[in-house]
């Protein structure tokens, strides 16, 4: 699977985990050089609380656009780390 947005792949793995149809994507799958962290968290009553990342591609921002659990709730252990996207980033096979 690619994540990709403004033409640039920013993540790739063959190893994502489907939750509640959004891509997980591994850690060290993604492309740090287009992450820049975010002050924005939300909760999930069954994951835990999510932090974001702005996606930075050729100074065009895409605020927020990826997130991720640094830490989990049980339930979600799986997923501790991992990188999902939205916001009109397309990930694809």
């Amino acid at each position: 699977m690619k994540a990709i947005w403004n033409n640039q792949v920013l993540a790739e793995s063959d190893e994502t985990i489907v939750i509640e149809g959004n891509h997980y994507f591994p850690p060290n799958s993604i492309k740090k050089e287009f992450f820049k962290e975010s002050n924005t968290h939300t909760s999930c009553p069954w994951k835990g609380q999510a932090s974001y990342y702005t996606i930075d591609v050729d100074g065009d921002e895409n605020k927020d656009a990826a997130w991720y659990y640094p830490e989990t709730k049980e339930a979600a252990k799986p997923i501790k780390g991992y990188v999902a996207f939205w916001r009109g980033v397309s990930v694809e096979a």
